[in-house]
């Protein structure tokens, strides 16, 4: 008997058809990963296990009997926990009030108990080894991965039997990676049914005991991990067989240097940085979390004021701002598409032509045929699932959402586009097509600085990667230079001979 079953599960809004008949089972002392495109249903599955959604028909059982699940506490008092993707914290509420809003202990006259809060914290950082998060630290002082991890804790803490992982590890650095897939372990050994999400697949590898994939709204197969190989998986999800995940690499860049950076310093996050980009060239920016990485990108776009000497095609430069970013012809897509990346309740083209207002206008009115027909083409171009590009951008997949926000930059016709992390929660299908379009938008003669946390794609994308570490370049590699061990080194600070 399974212990956690979905039978026939069905869910459409408005007649878009989101689950048709899905149907699997879990086992407690299983890791268990849920596999499908953006857009295949797995957070509408997983709304409808934690209570944010209500199916149109088929059962949930847990230990062989059928639950109603009609909303979030009817899930917490199930046993069943979920750590979304989306970050949900209120920033001006400390880790503790965070993770135990609603539970915060008080005395008789309902005054919080301070002391008691910030025992039973640290209490539950103590106990799964996280020692790089304070109690009364305020949630908008954390960094992305310190937040994920509040997140985490913030589940943990009602002690759930079912734990759901839902692109938990994509705002993590490196060694939290490690830290959550060890703890997925540690749960499932524990008794727990763990359902883990995630598009990488070497995670999937590492972390999971059994498949299931969803295409489509409707469940492909449940296997046993050691059945498949990764190849078969990914061709499970988008339907058809993948050549080549990364593209081929063709160096398009040139000895022209359109970008020249140096002595570049911001506060102790950036230490006299210094480096070339050249046109045609995907420069990458990899090193672990907290090195610079993104203070380097804002800098370079105006939003942090940095000091040092930044040359665009040879003239000096010092962007005050975003907006004079985009008029010299630089745009970034930022680390956080939700919050700063998009307006989620206004429409995608809108969202598509935010940055690109003045060159719509029609006198003091922006031209809304121009701006449509801008929006259709990014589309067509960036293959945005999509019912109609009315749609607000909080109905689109996070995958599609990502695409919008880099459809709005490219709009604006940049000569360097900066991207952070573009790939984080995007499924392998769309992974793929923007490892491409990267490729063709240096091919172009533009350039690209590739920010990124996953070395793999570092090295598979970019025609050379600085390392990161300390708030300096501790490596530039190229060539046959560039390798996932070398960047590796380089980021824990280790010489890397050049």
């Amino acid at each position: 008997m399974a212990d956690l079953e979905f039978r026939g599960i069905s869910k459409s809004f408005g007649g878009i058809v989101a689950l048709d008949d899905v149907s699997f089972s879990c086992v407690r002392g299983e890791v268990h990963a849920l596999l499908g495109e953006n857009g295949a249903g797995k957070s509408t599955l997983l709304k409808v296990l934690s209570g944010a959604h209500r199916a149109d028909a088929g059962e949930i059982r847990i230990d062989g009997q059928p639950v109603s699940i009609h909303s979030p506490r009817d899930a917490m008092e199930l046993g069943i926990g979920t750590v979304y993707q989306e970050l949900s914290l209120i920033p001006e509420l400390t880790v503790s009030e965070n993770i135990f809003l609603g539970r915060i202990p008080t005395n008789l006259v309902g005054m919080h108990r301070r002391a008691q809060l910030r025992a039973m914290t640290q209490e539950l950082l103590d106990r799964y080894g996280v020692d790089d998060v304070r109690p009364d630290t305020k949630a908008k002082e954390l960094s992305l991965s310190r937040r994920q991890i509040v997140e985490i804790l913030r589940v943990l803490a009602t002690d759930p039997s079912v734990i759901v992982l839902d692109e938990a590890t994509s705002a993590l650095t490196e060694n939290r990676v490690a830290w959550l897939l060890g703890l997925a372990r540690r749960l499932a050994d524990e008794g727990r049914i763990v359902i883990f999400i995630s598009h990488r697949m070497s995670e999937i590898r590492d972390a999971c005991d059994r498949v299931t994939i969803l295409r489509n709204g409707s469940t492909v197969d449940t296997r046993p991990l050691a059945d498949l190989d990764m190849d078969e998986i990914v061709s499970m999800m988008i339907g058809r067989q993948m050549s080549s995940y990364f593209p081929e690499k063709r160096s398009t860049a040139t000895d022209e240097v359109v970008l020249r950076v140096r002595d570049l310093r911001y506060q102790h996050t950036l230490n006299g940085v210094e480096f070339d980009l050249h046109r045609g060239e995907v420069l990458g920016i990899g090193g672990l979390a907290g090195q610079g990485q993104a203070e380097l990108l804002r800098a370079l776009y105006g939003v942090i004021p940095a000091h040092g000497s930044i040359e665009l095609d040879g003239d000096q430069i010092h962007n005050r701002d975003a907006r004079e970013a985009l008029r010299r012809g630089m745009a970034l897509v930022p680390e956080e598409r939700a919050t700063q990346g998009l307006l989620l309740d206004f429409s995608i083209p809108f969202n598509t032509s935010l940055a690109s207002l003045g060159s719509l206008k029609r006198g003091l009115l922006v031209d809304l045929g121009r701006e449509r027909e801008l929006t259709q083409s990014y589309i067509s171009q960036l293959a945005i699932r999509t019912t109609g590009d009315t749609q607000p951008a909080s109905a689109l997949s996070g995958g599609n959402q990502q695409k919008v926000v880099l459809a709005k930059m490219l709009a604006t016709r940049p000569e360097i586009l900066m991207l952070h992390d573009i790939t984080r929660g995007v499924d392998v299908g769309t992974k793929k097509e923007m490892f491409s379009l990267v490729r063709e938008i240096a091919g172009e003669g533009n350039a690209v600085l590739y920010l990124s946390t996953d070395v793999e794609e570092l090295v598979n994308v970019c025609d050379r990667v600085l390392v990161m570490h300390d708030g300096k370049v501790a490596a530039d590699l190229g060539g046959a230079d560039l390798t996932a061990d070398r960047i590796i080194g380089a980021s824990i600070g280790a010489h890397v001979e050049q």
